[in-house]
């Protein structure tokens, strides 16, 4: 059965939360304290957190930054009572797969919940190659005309998303939504500093502008 770790410190949202993930056939573990939650997730007691800002020991972009900087790709679902876009872009840059801001409805945060893990589970296709660059998705590596490139979580996915699509325009919007699951731009230049990330690392020559409309894998 998938285990979801609830890292919240409020016991009334955390009940709220646990109640309706089991009633919709998942187990869960609450746990109340940062440095605890960091601990459960890097020991794989979980298939994917749901991770409070505001925790003692340790609140909930350390816990992340920490879980990151191990190498766990576990998927981390924000939840705050923060919703500036400051707070957003922090999050999703310091490695969340989504970000839900209080109030919220559980309807959603099951949603995305279901959403975040069916991304998680492997593609169908072991690798996809265009232009002499090869990304092999179970192995999560990229090779550049047989030379292994090092890619961050997120530039790997951002990558995915253009080989998967060579020839056709990518908007911004669009790619936020699919790498960083967002479905509104939060006025963060992210995907943009992550295309320069990529053609750095892949070549300058494979993504190209389309002004006014996003870019494009040649």
């Amino acid at each position: 059965m998938t285990k979801i770790l609830i890292v919240e410190d409020e016991p009334r949202i955390a009940s709220f939360v646990s109640r309706g993930l089991e009633a919709a056939g998942y187990e869960t573990v609450r746990i109340e304290d940062g440095a605890e939650g960091l601990a459960a997730a890097l020991r794989g007691d979980g298939d994917l957190v749901l991770l409070d800002v505001g925790l003692p020991s340790m609140d909930g972009f350390e816990v992340l930054r920490e879980l990151r900087a191990r190498g766990s790709a576990i998927p981390v679902i924000m939840l705050t009572a923060r919703s500036s876009t400051r707070d957003t872009v922090e999050g999703l840059e310091a490695g969340a797969n989504d970000y839900v801001s209080k109030p919220f409805t559980f309807e959603e945060l099951l949603a995305r919940v279901r959403s975040r893990l069916r991304e998680n589970m492997p593609q169908p296709s072991v690798s996809i190659s265009h232009g002499g660059v090869v990304l092999d998705v179970l192995a999560r590596r990229a090779t550049v005309d047989d030379r292994e490139v090092d890619l961050s979580a997120r530039e790997f996915a951002l990558a995915e998303q253009f080989l998967r699509n060579p020839g056709r325009v990518l908007s911004r919007e669009l790619l936020l939504s699919r790498v960083w699951g967002l479905d509104f731009d939060p006025g963060s230049n992210v995907v943009d500093v992550y295309v320069r990330y990529l053609r750095g690392k892949l070549g300058a020559d494979h993504i190209v502008t389309v002004r006014g409309a996003g870019y494009r894998w040649e």
